[in-house]
């Protein structure tokens, strides 16, 4: 579908897949996993916002334009401030920042934060790559970042001022985190604030193929994982405390304080279901799998053992029958680079109400999972696109917008 330009062809490792030069020996013949785990855990009462039916009907729909006259330079993520003024962000991997009214004519978008020149994007997995705004950011006027260096991630802080949107001085930077990457791919990049209040950050492995290191399953090592912070205290020498509920909080065996979970391979988008307290987060997989996980406190998910429910190396010191596996899963038939998306709670397509919609850089498909009371799926396939699905995001309403890293934003209108 999309595999005619070498443009493309490069643009598979931005996310995270497979390119050409990683070690192929090690593919495992797969059939379409149509299939899904039964997860252990139990969830919160859905919300009067969920859907009540026992499966989901899905209707035909449209991709439309969501704002026509506007468009961006390899746009990676979508958000807003949640603050009531209808303002929404988006960040382009080239290292702007950009605002404008969440209005369909919107002709003009103005530079929050210019980081072109503190950030390296020549890798293709690098750049500027995330963006969450505090929880009191009309309060004290504080968005977060994570961007590449030469050799470095950074995780940092920057101020603004919430009621003008003035454009950030570089100068008011805080870096919260900052860590080495031995190779240019598998950088994640997403973060964004839980509804408890904590900031959560996603991690690759830190590159090449099969992580060579031994990363993601390697609990002194910060890459590969899924962390966790509180960005409103200070712990010691550090700009933010770890919470005292993270799974390693206080040991003592080296173990790095700030995971949440582990055993990921380059979580591209995370998001938080609140009505049903869940955490979605979609995993690029290695030449065979993609995946979607509910993230839990302490949760191994297995890479580089397991990719998806496959096995992909075998562990002396570790039983994969301890591994959690994905809630949902699809091989490279139906696409290469997956990207997570949100459950959709808005009003203008009810037939996606309590819908998990996500899709696929590579093949441009567009899927729902819906999950029943005990976590079952139903995956469904709503729309097949030319688009290069770089993120989803959901505006102050709860309507989604779907980004093409070509540079336009797109929304589902049902039939």
């Amino acid at each position: 579908m999309k595999y005619l330009s070498i443009y493309l062809l490069s643009a598979v490792v931005l996310l995270g897949a497979c390119a050409p030069m990683e070690d192929m020996s090690q593919v495992a013949s797969s059939e379409s996993s149509s299939s899904s785990s039964e997860k252990s855990s139990e969830s919160s009462e859905e919300s009067s916002q969920t859907t009540e039916t026992d499966s989901f009907e899905p209707l035909n729909y449209e991709l439309v334009e969501a704002y026509p006259d506007l468009s961006f330079d390899q746009p990676l993520h979508y958000t807003t401030a949640d603050d009531g003024t209808d303002q929404v962000f988006v960040v382009e991997r080239t290292g702007e920042i950009k605002t404008f009214e969440n209005n369909e004519e919107a002709t003009e978008a103005k530079v929050v934060v210019d980081l072109s020149t503190k950030i390296d994007f020549n890798g293709q997995e690098k750049g500027l790559l995330g963006l969450a705004f505090h929880p009191e950011f009309e309060e004290n006027g504080y968005f977060y970042v994570n961007y590449t260096t030469e050799n470095n991630t950074v995780i940092s802080r920057f101020t603004t001022d919430p009621a003008t949107l003035a454009e950030a001085d570089l100068a008011s930077e805080e870096i919260l985190l900052e860590f080495p990457q031995p190779y240019q791919n598998h950088n994640g990049g997403h973060l964004a604030f839980g509804p408890d209040g904590y900031l959560y950050i996603a991690t690759g492995d830190g590159g090449s193929s099969g992580d060579p290191q031994g990363n993601a399953q390697d609990l002194t090592k910060i890459y590969g994982k899924l962390l966790r912070i509180d960005v409103d205290t200070a712990d010691g020498d550090k700009n933010y405390g770890i919470p005292e509920d993270n799974p390693y909080s206080g040991n003592t065996t080296g173990y790095v304080e700030e995971i949440f979970a582990y055993g990921l391979r380059n979580p591209w988008k995370f998001s938080f279901d609140e009505n049903r307290d869940l955490l979605f987060a979609a995993d690029v997989g290695q030449n065979a799998m993609e995946e979607i996980n509910l993230i839990e406190s302490g949760g191994n998910y297995g890479w580089n053992i397991m990719e998806g429910t496959m096995k992909y190396q075998a562990s002396d010191d570790i039983d994969s029958a301890e591994l959690e596996e994905p809630i949902w899963e699809y091989d490279r038939s139906l696409g290469q680079s997956i990207t997570g998306g949100y459950t959709y709670y808005g009003e203008e397509n009810p037939s996606l109400n309590g819908v998990y919609i996500y899709g696929d850089f590579i093949s441009g498909t567009i899927w729902g999972l819906w999950l029943d009371e005990n976590q079952q799926a139903e995956n469904v396939e709503l729309l097949d696109t030319d688009l290069m699905i770089s993120s989803f995001g959901v505006d102050e309403q709860g309507e989604l917008i779907i980004v093409d890293f070509n540079g336009k934003l797109y929304k589902l209108v049902e039939q």
